[in-house]
C-alpha cells in the first residue's frame, strides 16, 4: 500500500492522527490473535500494550522520510513500533522504573503479572525483526533490508536503546554533566528516532548528502524529545501524558531540568529546535513535514 495515496493535505495534527489511525489498523491486522493459540494470555499481553494508542510518531517519521514510497514504509514503522513497545513494557517493570500507568491504562506488569509482560516485551522485540524480513515482499530489495535489520539492531542494543537504559541507570543519583547526558539519551531515546528516518530515507533511495542530513536532523528531535519530556515530568499533569509525573525526581535522575534549570531547559528546547530547522533548510529538496514534526515534539503536551 502506498500510504500517501490514502492521505489527504491538512494540518499536520491531522496529518499524525490520520497517519497514527493507518499504523493502529496496521498493528491490529498484523498482531498475532488472542486465541489463535496456546501463547493466548502472551498474545493478549502483547496487543494490550501495543494497540494502547500513542503518537506513533516513529512510524510517522519512517513514512514521512520515506514520503509516502511505499508500504514498505509502514511494515518497517510498525516494526519500529513494537521495538518501542516492548522497550516500555520492560522500561515500566519494578526492576525499572516500576510504573503502574501508561497512555491512561494500567501497565502491562499491573494486568498479566511480571512474567508475561517481560515474555511480551521480548516477543515484540523479535516479531519485529521477523517483519523487518519481510520487506522483501514489498519489493524492498534483499541487500537494502540487510542493512535495515542492521539499522534497527545497532539502534535497538548496546550502542543504542539497551545501552542507553543501562547508562541512564548509571547516572541516578549522579549528577552528570551535558555532554554525558546528551550521550546517554543519544542512545535510550535518540537511537530509536534517527533510525527510523535512516530506514525511511533508504527505503526512498535518498542520497548520501540527504541521508546525511536527516540523520542530523534525527539526532536533534531526538534530543529535543528528551528534553521536552524531561519537562513534562515536571510541568506535565497525569490525565494529559497517560503516565505519572514527578518519576525522575523520585528516582534521582539526571534530567536536563535538573543539571539547566527549569528556564535553561526550555531555552536549551529552543535553540535544539532551531538546529533541526536549519538541518531541514539544506536539504535540496524541502521537507515541510519533517518541520512540523519538530514543531509538534517542541511543543507537545504528551
Amino acid at each position: 500500500m502506498n500510504v500517501s495515496a490514502t492521505m489527504q493535505p491538512q494540518g499536520f495534527a491531522e496529518f499524525l492522527d490520520q497517519t497514527a489511525a493507518i499504523v493502529e489498523t496496521a498493528l491490529a491486522e498484523w498482531l498475532p490473535e488472542e486465541h489463535s493459540s496456546s501463547a493466548d494470555r502472551l498474545h493478549e499481553a502483547m496487543r494490550y500494550s501495543c494497540l494502547a494508542g500513542g503518537k506513533r510518531i516513529r512510524p510517522a517519521l519512517c513514512i514521512m522520510a520515506a514520503a509516502g514510497a511505499s508500504g514498505g514504509a509502514l511494515r518497517a514503522g510498525c516494526a519500529f513500533e513494537l521495538i518501542h513497545t516492548y522497550s516500555l513494557i520492560h522500561d515500566d517493570l519494578p526492576a525499572m522504573d516500576d510504573d503502574d500507568l501508561r497512555r491512561g491504562k494500567p501497565t502491562s506488569h499491573k494486568v498479566f503479572g511480571e512474567a508475561t509482560a517481560i515474555l511480551a516485551g521480548d516477543a515484540l522485540l523479535t516479531l519485529a525483526f521477523s517483519w523487518f524480513a519481510s520487506l522483501t515482499d514489498y519489493d524492498i530489495a534483499a541487500e537494502k533490508v540487510v542493512k535495515i535489520i542492521q539499522l534497527a539492531a545497532d539502534a535497538a542494543g548496546h550502542n543504542g536503546m539497551v545501552g542507553g537504559q543501562m547508562l541512564d541507570l548509571a547516572c541516578e543519583k549522579k549528577r552528570a554533566d551535558l555532554p554525558t547526558l546528551e550521550g546517554v539519551h543519544r542512545r535510550k531515546t535518540g537511537a530509536l528516532i534517527i533510525a527510523p528516518v535512516l530506514v525511511g530515507a533508504l527505503i526512498a533511495n535518498a542520497t548520501a548528502t540527504e541521508t546525511a542530513i536527516l540523520e542530523k536532523y534525527a539526532a536533534r528531535i531526538g534530543l529535543l524529545f528528551q528534553i521536552v519530556d524531561d519537562l513534562l515530568d515536571i510541568e506535565g499533569n497525569v490525565v494529559s501524558l497517560g503516565k505519572n509525573t514527578g518519576r525522575d525526581a523520585v528516582l534521582e535522575k539526571s534530567t536536563y531540568p535538573a543539571l539547566l534549570g527549569v528556564q535553561g531547559a526550555k531555552d536549551y528546547a529552543l535553540a535544539v529546535h532551531r538546529e533541526a530547522l536549519d538541518l531541514l533548510a539544506s536539504l535540496p529538496v524541502p521537507r515541510p513535514r519533517l518541520a512540523e514534526m519538530a514543531d509538534y515534539i517542541l511543543h507537545r503536551k504528551s
